[in-house]
């Protein structure tokens, strides 16, 4: 195998291979594209440029060529100087082709340039991979059929239209005028029977003879107490049951008012319609009885 073989299969695998006293080919991963012009697209690959400032050996190239041809890192470097030599030599006169990586060539100012080849790709991701033409999609142009031309009726005459006219809302109002007779006189008659039969409901009248007996009804409007001196929250329904007992012992008119949003149910002291009469018990209760009594706002 040839120095461009070796370059040629390292650059499927890494993105720079530096020939050591030559120049590095590096690769830029470019994803796909498409030419609007030809409707051709093209899959992702590698694309390879040369720098000819990278010529310092990183042992990779060397490292190849020697596990490759079963020999020493040294003869190595040995057959890359020689085939970089060749390649000088081929650029004074002419073109150096690196397998399928591009051309190298020199130009007016004797520097190296590198042409790559458009039809290889480095990028093992697009394996089997290739440019697709897209045809042109032709769009259907749907022509407007004009509608014919229709001609309107001739007007009638405008002395017939008014006599017609004239005609029609004689015959209208004579009928109307029948109707609305017959109409007027059945009218009359049920406004008459109407007023008879409301006459007489207005002349009836209704005797009560045991009447029923008044009853007073007393209204006593239940106050809400919405403060609460708590005394405690218990999980156990037992345990609240229990210290309702004691707090009745003691004198208090305790309560049980339910379950708070954590499920423990709760038992009061007392409670109040006042907010500052609850703030005063709870201050005396806070410093004879529980200094753990607080005041629930419901």
């Amino acid at each position: 195998m040839t120095l461009a073989d070796y370059i040629n299969d390292l650059l499927y695998r890494y993105d720079c291979v530096i020939v050591p006293d030559f120049g590095g080919f590096v690769t830029n991963k470019i994803g796909a594209k498409r030419n609007d012009i030809t409707q051709t697209f093209y899959p992702p690959k590698k694309q390879i440029t040369f720098n000819s400032y990278l010529q310092h050996n990183d042992g990779l190239l060397a490292n190849y060529i020697a596990s490759n041809m079963k020999t020493s890192f040294e003869e190595a470097l040995l057959f890359i100087e020689n085939e970089v030599s060749a390649w000088k030599i081929t650029l004074e006169t002419g073109a150096v082709k690196v397998a399928l990586v591009g051309t190298l060539g020199l130009n007016e100012a004797k520097q190296v340039v590198f042409e790559p080849n458009v039809t290889s790709n480095f990028l093992v991701a697009s394996f089997g991979l290739s440019e697709v033409n897209s045809n042109t999609v032709k769009r259907f142009k749907e022509q407007v059929k004009l509608l014919p031309i229709v001609e309107k009726e001739k007007k009638q005459p405008v002395v017939l239209l008014r006599y017609a006219a004239a005609a029609a809302i004689l015959i209208g109002l004579g009928y109307i005028g029948w109707n609305g007779f017959q109409n007027n006189r059945e009218n009359n008659l049920l406004a008459s029977q109407q007023n008879s039969e409301q006459k007489k409901i207005q002349s009836a009248t209704f005797v009560i003879d045991k009447p029923l007996p008044t009853i007073n009804l007393s209204v006593t409007k239940k106050e809400v107490n919405n403060f609460h001196i708590i005394a405690g929250a218990f999980k156990e329904v037992e345990n609240a049951e229990a210290k309702l007992i004691a707090l009745k012992q003691l004198g208090y008119d305790a309560e049980i008012i339910g379950k708070n949003k954590f499920g423990l149910t709760q038992v009061t002291f007392k409670s109040f319609n006042s907010k500052d009469e609850a703030r005063k018990a709870l201050k005396i209760i806070q410093e004879t009885v529980s200094q753990d009594a607080w005041l629930l706002i419901k």
